[in-house]
């Protein structure tokens, strides 16, 4: 898994290349307790997400909880397997997905 951020201006881009996973949540968790005080909007590109565990889920609920307070979490470009594990587990009716 690959883990990139970009930040322009209030926003703050976290972009997911390959599998979130018990062994690479870690590294996911790193970039979300990255988000600094003044970032309004986090968005999840997973584009190039193939699949997320219950792992990876719970560091999307906490940068959702996170963001909640600031301003807003947006997930693009989530493939279908992506969307069908949020809507199995609850999580699209909580995120904003496009």
């Amino acid at each position: 898994m690959e883990v990139k951020s970009n930040k322009i201006e209030k926003t703050l881009i976290i972009s997911v290349n390959g599998r979130i996973d018990s062994l690479t949540a870690t590294e996911f968790e790193k970039e979300v307790d990255l988000i600094g005080e003044d970032i309004k909007e986090l968005i999840f590109d997973f584009g190039n997400l193939e699949y997320t565990s219950s792992a990876g889920l719970r560091v999307i609920l906490k940068a959702q909880k996170i963001m909640n307070e600031k301003g807003s979490l947006v997930v693009k470009n989530a493939n279908e397997n992506i969307k069908e594990i949020f809507e199995i587990t609850g999580f699209a009716d909580i995120l904003n997905i496009e």
